[in-house]
């Protein structure tokens, strides 16, 4: 099974434990989200599962074994971690070819990743030329390069235009309907929800949640129903005789708290209540991570209101 295992992993630099007893698993078939915030230890933990440090204690593997045993490592895992990798003065191509040619890669290979990437056109200009979101597929087609079974990027939409954005997110998608192991890291609360199934969060280096997107974010919030309706008497009276409080907002519509838009949408249809619009209302990622870190982010801004309180 192609999946990336942390137990226990504690990585400590002098007095300061980066990462501290980490343990979560991220299966293949789906795109797992790594948040955090700064100094986490996102990027830490994944330089240990990648063999770029040594662990202080624990163990981190991909399909069993640590990134020191992979028989075919770049075969096994492609991960982009810095788009500033590739030498300035070498073109895409070249770089690519020496990956490949290294790893006992087929140089059809080369041709394929650059033309996936959007970098086909652009495969003979020298890499100190290009912006960071050239770089950024650049760095993606390297991960690809081998057609790996487990995937790891940090940050993969930095710099990257609308265009790139939709494509990237698009690519993790597809890469996890196709079995894959798909890990990546990202501070854009709004995109990551746009394509993560799972998420694992740490703050100061322990793993505060490890759950599915809906999990984690009907746990930090209520169900809450908006709603528009032509017959607001009838609607407060129908909600009254359940035990159940409408508050009517200033654009004129309702909400109502600890039920779904299925159960209203029931004692519409039995009330004979026209509705013009019926929703379910939850916290968005964004607020519901910001809600959990709140107490396990080390370099937050002050705020006006905090200044005052001080």
């Amino acid at each position: 099974m192609t999946s990336i295992d942390v137990h226990e992993l504690t990585k400590e630099y002098g007095t300061t434990r980066a990462v501290d007893r980490l343990s979560f698993r991220v299966q293949p078939g789906r795109v797992t989200g790594f948040l955090g915030p700064n100094g986490a230890g996102k990027s830490t933990t994944m330089r240990l599962v990648l063999g770029l440090d040594r662990p202080t204690g624990g163990s981190a593997t991909i399909a069993g074994r640590p990134y020191a045993e992979l028989p075919d490592p770049l075969c096994t895992v492609g991960a982009l971690l810095d788009a500033r990798a590739a030498h300035g003065a070498r073109t895409p191509r070249s770089h690519l070819s020496a990956l490949a040619a290294s790893n006992g890669i087929s140089m059809s290979r080369v041709k394929a990743v650059l033309e996936e990437t959007g970098l086909g056109d652009v495969s003979t200009r020298r890499i100190k030329s290009f912006s960071l979101g050239m770089r950024q597929r650049l760095g993606i087609a390297a991960a690809l390069l081998g057609d790996p079974r487990v995937i790891m990027l940090d940050e993969p939409s930095n710099g990257l235009d609308p265009e790139g954005i939709i494509w990237i997110r698009e690519l993790m998608k597809r890469l996890a309907r196709e079995g894959r192991t798909v890990l990546v890291s990202s501070h854009l609360m709004n995109e990551t929800a746009s394509f993560a199934d799972h998420l694992v969060v740490l703050g100061r280096g322990r793993l505060l949640a490890d759950m599915s997107m809906k999990e984690f974010l009907d746990s930090r919030s209520q169900p809450r129903v908006r709603l528009r309706t032509t017959e607001p008497g009838r609607l407060h009276s129908a909600l009254t005789s359940r035990g159940l409080t409408g508050v009517q907002a200033e654009d004129g519509g309702w909400a109502i708290d600890g039920v779904t838009a299925e159960e209203i949408g029931a004692i519409a249809v039995d009330e004979a209540i026209p509705l013009l619009e019926l929703r379910d209302e939850r916290a968005t990622l964004e607020q519901a991570y910001l809600d959990l870190t709140a107490d396990d982010t080390p370099f937050a801004a002050s705020t006006a209101s905090n200044r005052q309180e001080a």
